[in-house]
């Protein structure tokens, strides 16, 4: 059997990969910390468990409308215009399988193989925007973020990176896998740039916007008047709810006249010969978590500012480490390339993130994510997430800052 081109051309995710490799070593009966889970340790709050639960019984187990039950995207709609001041209605959301496919719809629906079309992506970013871009014909233009600009793109870095050519921009805020966010004035400040540029369209990935810790709440590019039809907001209950098991996320798309989106109707074509609908029992859950949890957030939020507290306190203290705070999502994704050149207590040479990672992990058994695949600006990286415990932060910490102290 030959495969295509197109699937030998994608790299698996890294991240998964780190993540299945800590399932092995833990199924072998090695202690190892694990900082590479992108997911919450919580359960999913129990009055949206019990709402899919009573679904079930009452029979919603047939399929649904392909972008959602009509409910379901009032809902979502509903909470766009209330908590982030986007004009839209049900008829602009469509529902899916996870943001991540989300995003895939959104991008096959914009690009076409062999026309040159580039996607702006500040970087560092997630692992899956790059082969989502190629998949779909484009390429990505990196725009990297300095390290002591919390990896921010700044206006004069987007206008300059923009082409004849450029058909999108990218921009994940807060970001995976910074940490970081931008606040609302740079966030208005890039809106502007992009507003004297009308054939692009931005794809507004929001997934962690209710994981913030700074003063500030992010803010969506889908609320300005400026940018009206061309920005595509995507979100999910993945990460502020603890349900990246259950795959529901959704993506956003208002003309800019009020009418019938053309977007969102193109992404529900495309994806009625994917997924189809959703899994149907879910829909109630969604309602549910988006307009009775916000306790339950709420909680789950402290709980993590308090790791990434606790998290960056440990990696500052560490030698070599530059690390930026962490404002936003679960991770923090520290500069270590002052140990590059370096050989490990077992001989392995430290030359990249790559081999930082892997001597990490099997000498100290700490698991991190090199961040060679976040971009060329995360080259020098490794991100750890804090979507563990307290007693794992510091242990895993512990052991990570008595290993470097070691290296020669």
């Amino acid at each position: 059997m030959e495969l295509s081109d197109r699937v030998n051309s994608i790299k698996p995710s890294t991240t998964l990969g780190v993540a299945a490799r800590v399932k092995e070593l833990k199924a072998q009966g090695v202690d190892v910390i694990g900082f590479g889970a992108g997911e919450p340790d919580f359960t999913t709050p129990e009055n949206i468990i019990e709402t899919a639960i009573e679904a079930l019984r009452e029979g919603k187990t047939h399929y649904a409308p392909v972008p959602g039950e009509l409910n379901a995207r009032a809902a979502i709609a509903r909470k766009l215009k209330n908590e982030n001041g986007i004009a839209c209605s049900a008829s602009d959301i469509v529902i899916s399988t996870g943001a991540k496919q989300s995003i895939y719809l959104a991008l096959q629906c914009l690009l076409d193989p062999g026309k040159g079309q580039e996607v702006i992506v500040p970087t560092p970013a997630w692992v899956s925007y790059f082969p989502m871009v190629s998949l779909a014909g484009g390429t990505v233009i990196e725009v990297p973020g300095a390290v002591d600009n919390d990896f921010r793109m700044t206006p004069e870095q987007l206008e300059q990176a923009i082409t004849p050519r450029t058909r999108a921009m990218i921009i994940n805020n807060p970001s995976n896998p910074c940490g970081t966010m931008y606040p609302p004035d740079e966030m208005r400040a890039l809106g502007e740039v992009l507003a004297k540029h009308e054939r692009i369209t931005i794809i507004s990935d929001e997934i962690y916007e209710k994981l913030v810790y700074g003063d500030c709440a992010p803010f969506s590019l889908g609320a300005m008047d400026s940018l009206a039809g061309r920005v595509i907001t995507i979100n999910g209950m993945s990460k502020a709810y603890a349900m990246t098991g259950w795959r529901i996320g959704y993506a956003c798309s208002p003309a800019p006249d009020g009418d019938e989106s053309p977007m969102a109707k193109a992404m529900a074509k495309l994806q009625s010969q994917m997924t189809s609908c959703i899994t149907s029992f879910c829909y109630r859950a969604i309602i549910e978590a988006l307009e009775n949890s916000a306790d339950a957030v709420e909680s789950m939020r402290e709980t993590f500012a308090k790791r990434g507290a606790l998290m960056h306190g440990l990696l500052s203290a560490m030698p070599g480490l530059v690390c930026p705070k962490p404002t936003g999502a679960f991770y923090v994704f520290p500069d270590i390339s002052a140990h590059f050149g370096k050989v490990s207590p077992e001989g392995r040479k430290i030359d990249s993130a790559l081999t930082f990672a892997e001597a990490l992990l099997e000498e100290a058994k700490v698991a991190v994510v090199p961040g060679n695949d976040f971009g060329e600006a995360g080259k020098n990286h490794v991100r750890l997430s804090f979507a563990c415990s307290d007693e794992n932060i510091t242990e895993g910490c512990k052991r990570m800052g008595e290993w470097l102290r070691t290296l020669s």
